[in-house]
């Protein structure tokens, strides 16, 4: 079943659950995640940065929709970090049903200049949008992006960015950073700030970097109004940590050389839905 954002994420505000947005650049990555969430009946976010976009082409969104319209549980595709009118008007164009919008590194006032702008446009053909305020930070490995240094998002500039933007979803900087954190370094998420944005705002939240972070401090996001959690590293770090494992002993046959990587990668998902607590939630839809 195929719907946007906004849909998606009021289900879970209400019921309280987190759902997992997991980057998307195979087929074997979009098979491996649809199967989990049947498998599961959670709701799922597929989402596609522009570089993966550009490298997996067109036709490759098209996939994923055929995927999305054919599975028995609630989907979205998202576009993951879009930092230009280009990138929203290409997502709109293939079919994407939910687009970020990143202008997180403008000042202030042209982030929500063009963050309302955007908005307006993307909601004309029903597609979601979410934006981020603050910035995240970058580890090893992170094909997302990110900063050298974390700026905390400012609740009461929270506030007034989703009043004047429209947005339906909202990334808040609260200590994360993409990709894989090196040996012995684990964030600390900001959980007080965190309380602090929740009180001003109603729109659910995002936790970009969601890799790497302890899961009890993950759930207790969720309590205070995070409702999408990016997830990217865990899960290709267990994908292609087993590929190579496979690669030293059975050959080069993809339908061979899959199969235990598949299954690592599966694990991670399964995991993350029922850490998000997202598992059985599909019949809420």
């Amino acid at each position: 079943m195929l719907i946007n954002m906004k849909a998606l994420l009021k289900v879970a505000q209400d019921n309280q659950f987190g759902v997992g947005a997991f980057n998307i650049a195979s087929a074997e990555f979009a098979r491996l995640v649809i199967e989990v969430a049947e498998s599961l009946q959670s709701p799922v976010i597929l989402e596609v940065h522009p570089d993966e976009h550009a490298f997996v082409g067109d036709s490759f969104i098209a996939y994923l929709r055929e995927l999305a319209v054919n599975a028995s549980v609630p989907v979205v595709i998202h576009q993951d970090h879009g930092q230009t009118l280009a990138h929203i008007l290409t997502a709109i164009r293939t079919g994407y049903t939910s687009v970020m919008i990143d202008a997180s590194g403008l000042p202030f006032e042209e982030n929500i200049a063009l963050t309302r702008e955007i908005t307006a446009i993307a909601h004309q053909v029903n597609v979601s949008v979410e934006a981020e305020l603050g910035t995240i930070g970058v580890a090893e490995g992170s094909a997302e992006g990110g900063h050298s240094e974390i700026l905390y998002t400012d609740p009461d500039q929270a506030e007034r960015f989703a009043r004047e933007t429209g947005v339906d979803t909202l990334a808040v900087a609260i200590g994360t950073s993409h990709g894989l954190y090196p040996a012995g370094k684990q964030p600390v998420l900001d959980i007080d700030r965190l309380k602090a944005i929740r009180q001003r705002l109603t729109i659910p939240l995002v936790l970009h970097g969601g890799s790497g972070n302890k899961d009890s401090e993950v759930a207790e996001s969720i309590k205070y109004g995070v409702g999408k959690i990016n997830i990217s590293s865990d899960m290709k770090k267990a994908f292609y940590v087993a590929l190579q494992e496979e690669l030293q002993s059975n050959g080069h046959e993809p339908s061979a050389l899959y199969v235990r990587p598949m299954a690592a990668a599966k694990a991670v998902v399964e995991h993350k839905m029922r850490l998000f607590s997202s598992a059985g939630k599909a019949g809420l839809y």
